[in-house]
């Protein structure tokens, strides 16, 4: 193999290495309809599992979004995540938790 050869393949293989490497996008992730359904639960519930599991994969989600430059969605997908946040962190203080942001999130991504 010539310098020129490994220079190449070091530079296709590097980028797909850390991409293979990074958490967010080597996990399965969830899909929008598993993310809102979720999301309903939580709010009904309020389980720390299922809640703390699920900021996480909108977390993973809003990124992707943001990459893909559709920035509707990813603000949508972040106002869930701020609702969910306060219902979950907040529950004492606010007792309507209803999910203002889902139809947002459906109407844009």
């Amino acid at each position: 193999m010539t310098l020129l050869s490994i220079k190449k393949y070091i530079s296709f293989s590097l980028p797909l290495f850390l991409l293979l490497l990074n958490p967010i996008f080597a996990e399965q992730s969830l899909t929008k309809s598993e993310i809102l359904s979720k999301a309903n639960e939580c709010f009904k519930d309020l389980q720390y599992k299922l809640c703390n599991s699920l900021f996480l994969e909108i977390e993973k989600m809003q990124l992707v979004e943001s990459d893909q430059k559709r920035y509707k969605c990813q603000a949508s997908i972040l106002g869930l995540q701020t609702e969910l946040i306060e219902a979950y962190y907040f529950k004492k203080l606010k007792k309507n938790r209803n999910g203002m942001m889902i139809p947002h999130v459906i109407k844009n991504c």
